[in-house]
């Protein structure tokens, strides 16, 4: 009596990535090739690329039935290619990589071999990068201001390089928001997980898909999707304003009464309180805004995603 060997997917979100997608999958068919304990699907999410990613992608697809293309019909993001490679998966674990091979495909397999031993969530975590000072900065900054306002404990020094079981994708697949923030969401549904270390590489080609103005935007929607600490912050800001207020105003009043000699005319100090209270305001308006646009993007409801074809060996 045979057994039926498991299924393992891969994910691979895709955009703009022509100068990597040859060594990506030929690094990969190798390492696959050596291991026929499992059977193996290969999705690729492009999303949107302006490259020729997708005319390489078909060039994998039309020699190896075990590959999948899901194109997008515009750029979505890295969040949403990843959540549409879980939606379309059907293995037993699913392992999610980045295309440009700073996640080195090798350690895929120290994944399976601790998922083989019971682990149903398994993240890779960077012992060392290959990055620029600026880039390790501040994703170790970023790190470590999420671990003190999340209401959720999210690993350090992890990215989205990881191995979920089939039954946390089931879970995972149950969350339809929008702004989303992946390592948070398979921390909050929580299961049995452990981390492996490894050293991440440089990248092999192109550009990176997270520039600054989108490194930022996905910082605010890890810390507004998991914690409300900047709400209470500004209940604290407003409460040390209020108090710097009633200070400064029981000072004038002393001194317009008790020592009228050195009363100060002029509205300099006025000036400066109102426009620092207004800054102030504004600032806290902004993060009201935040939270506020977060509830307006959920509750128009609209798909996640468009898919303009899907691509595979028939």
């Amino acid at each position: 009596m045979t057994s039926t060997k498991k299924l393992v997917s891969y994910i691979f979100p895709i955009y703009n990535e022509s100068g990597n997608i040859e060594l990506l999958y030929k690094t990969i068919i190798k390492l696959l090739n050596t291991n026929n304990d499992y059977t193996y699907e290969l999705i690729f999410i492009n999303d949107g690329s302006k490259d020729d990613s997708l005319s390489k992608l078909r060039e994998i697809t039309n020699n190896d039935k075990r590959s999948t293309i899901i194109d997008f019909a515009r750029n979505y993001g890295h969040q949403i290619a990843v959540t549409a490679g879980l939606d379309y998966s059907n293995g037993d674990a699913v392992i999610i990589m980045d295309s440009d091979m700073q996640d080195p495909p090798a350690v895929s397999f120290n994944l399976i071999k601790k998922w083989e031993e019971g682990y149903e969530v398994v993240y890779a975590q960077r012992r060392s990068r290959k990055d620029t000072f600026f880039k390790k900065f501040t994703a170790d900054m970023f790190y470590r201001t999420l671990q003190k306002l999340s209401d959720i404990d999210i690993p350090r020094n992890t990215g989205d390089f990881r191995l979920i079981d089939r039954v946390v994708v089931e879970e995972i697949k149950k969350f339809k928001e929008h702004d989303r923030f992946l390592r948070g969401m398979i921390s909050f549904i929580g299961f049995k997980q452990i981390a492996v270390q490894f050293d991440r590489d440089e990248r092999h080609a192109g550009k990176t898909g997270y520039p600054l103005k989108k490194m930022i935007k996905f910082a605010a929607d890890g810390i507004t999707g998991f914690s409300n600490a900047p709400l209470k912050l500004i209940r604290q800001v407003g409460l040390f304003i209020a108090a710097l207020s009633f200070l400064g105003a029981l000072y004038a009043l002393v001194v317009k009464v008790a020592f009228p000699a050195y009363a100060v005319e002029g509205w300099a100090f006025i000036v400066m309180s109102v426009l620092f209270t207004g800054g102030i305001q504004l600032i806290m308006l902004s993060v009201l805004g935040s939270y506020i646009g977060r509830i307006y993007t959920e509750v128009k409801d609209r798909p996640l995603y468009g898919v303009r074809s899907i691509y595979e060996q028939n």
